[in-house]
């Protein structure tokens, strides 16, 4: 971990695209920190696109799932106070920066609505053929593991081939999520890197 890059309150876009390039991603103390610290882990957590695991239970959710139609939401959900975590590492720099990469078709969402409420979602980076899962949230009992399983099945199906989880929880266990030493991370972010999918349309 390394600290810090700079205070105040914008990160230039291509260089968020450069950092997560090569294999270091931004966060924040808290919401009201105005400093950013790039981080670069010694071990990465991946979830290998042919190995999710999923229960038939999440496959029956009864939720309406949608790509982009929220950010700001999604966004809000995600820097959200909750149950084991008061704070979030969402500031306004963090915010700033994402809100532009979504602009520019670099960042997506993943919703889970019911009856016209969002109550549960994930957000993340794209580049190239790799996907930088940032964050997620739920409002609704298993809204963002289906959130995670949709995201699966449009990576897959869209040429993805990488979905980086920066660190592993033992909830991302459960779907298959694996350690891995920086050196392979990052050779496999250097593959994932050239060539080109498209998320979202």
């Amino acid at each position: 971990m390394t600290r810090p890059f700079a205070p105040g309150d914008h990160i230039p876009p291509d260089l968020l695209l450069k950092a997560y390039a090569n294999g270091v991603f931004p966060m924040g103390e808290s919401a009201d920190d105005p400093d950013v610290f790039w981080v670069r882990p010694e071990t990465r957590g991946i979830i290998p696109l042919d190995g999710l695991h999923v229960s038939k239970t999440l496959r029956q959710a009864p939720f309406e799932i949608f790509f982009d139609r929220d950010f700001e939401a999604v966004l809000a959900g995600c820097a959200e106070a909750r149950s084991g975590r008061m704070s979030t590492w969402i500031n306004a720099p963090i915010r700033t920066a994402y809100r532009e990469l979504f602009a520019r078709g670099h960042c997506h969402t993943v919703e889970a609505w019911r009856d016209g409420r969002l109550v549960g979602g994930l957000y993340g980076v794209t580049l190239g053929r790799a996907f930088f899962g940032e964050s997620m949230f739920s409002r609704e009992r298993d809204a963002s593991k289906v959130c995670l399983v949709h995201l699966v099945e449009r990576l897959r199906a869209r040429g993805f081939v990488l979905l980086d989880t920066q660190f592993t929880t033992a909830h991302l266990k459960r779907f298959g999520a694996v350690d891995m030493p920086r050196r392979r991370y990052e050779s496999l972010l250097a593959e994932a890197t050239t060539g080109h999918a498209v998320f979202y349309p």
